[in-house]
């Protein structure tokens, strides 16, 4: 593809915006991201279910803005990264400045995201743990009768015998 771009100025704009329209809806989600970890350090799961929904809305509204600006550039005859930007918006650095918000943000969302996959997944650990030991003691007979007088454990070789 080629490094100017060949669409009109109206494109240039609608581009500039979609970055501005990317930066407020990434700021949103980097902000859900922290409310989830909080919620997972809490272990609040029932919060934690209707955030995921509100998450994943605001990540398909993001896909939307990053591929509605990608057919914009495609159309312009430009790639959709980092060079093709600031090439475009050379010249224009409010432009570029909130473009490299969009970047840091997205590295840090990308970072907190992972940081919450780790605490779902130490979670996940922590309850299969818990539901095996109970899974075990399920298995034992109970240690005392209905009445509450001590019974004998069943299974295991009486003492003196071979």
């Amino acid at each position: 593809m080629q490094t100017t771009f060949q669409a009109g100025p109206i494109d240039i704009q609608r581009v500039a915006l979609l970055i501005e329209a990317e930066l407020i809806q990434i700021k949103e989600f980097l902000e859900m991201l922290e409310r989830e970890e909080a919620l997972l350090i809490r272990g609040e799961t029932d919060t934690l279910l209707t955030l995921v929904q509100e998450k994943t809305g605001r990540y398909r509204n993001l896909q939307r803005l990053h591929d509605d600006r990608a057919l914009l550039l495609a159309r312009g005859g430009m790639k959709n990264d980092d060079a093709s930007i600031r090439t475009l918006y050379a010249k224009l650095p409010r432009v570029l400045a909130r473009w490299d918000e969009v970047l840091a943000l997205a590295a840090q969302a990308r970072e907190r995201n992972a940081l919450n996959g780790q605490l779902i997944n130490d979670h996940m650990q922590h309850n299969q743990a818990a539901l095996t030991a109970l899974l075990s003691a399920a298995n034992q007979p109970p240690l005392y009768d209905a009445g509450g007088h001590s019974r004998p454990r069943a299974g295991g070789r009486i003492l003196g015998s071979a």
